[in-house]
């Protein structure tokens, strides 16, 4: 089973996870803060709406679209 962070906590997920459902289980779900900061959560799950970017080992990418991955660093806020 992967391990990944999740802003700071360790979280681990089964094999062929998204990112995005790691967010899930990890909390609130969301994935990052808007401009007037609210906090927002993966929306359409096939990356059309682009609400579920995140930033993965410190490059922007698409929660709903990458799988989960041993020892990968999520951040979903600034």
């Amino acid at each position: 089973m992967p391990e990944l962070n999740i802003d700071g906590r360790a979280l681990q997920v089964a094999p062929g996870t998204t990112v995005a459902a790691a967010l899930s289980l990890a909390g609130d779900g969301c994935s990052r803060t808007s401009v007037t900061g609210q906090r927002r959560a993966p929306l359409c799950g096939m990356g059309i709406c682009q609400e579920c970017r995140v930033n993965i080992d410190g490059l922007r990418r698409l929660a709903c679209q990458t799988l989960c991955r041993e020892g990968m660093q999520v951040e979903t806020r600034p």
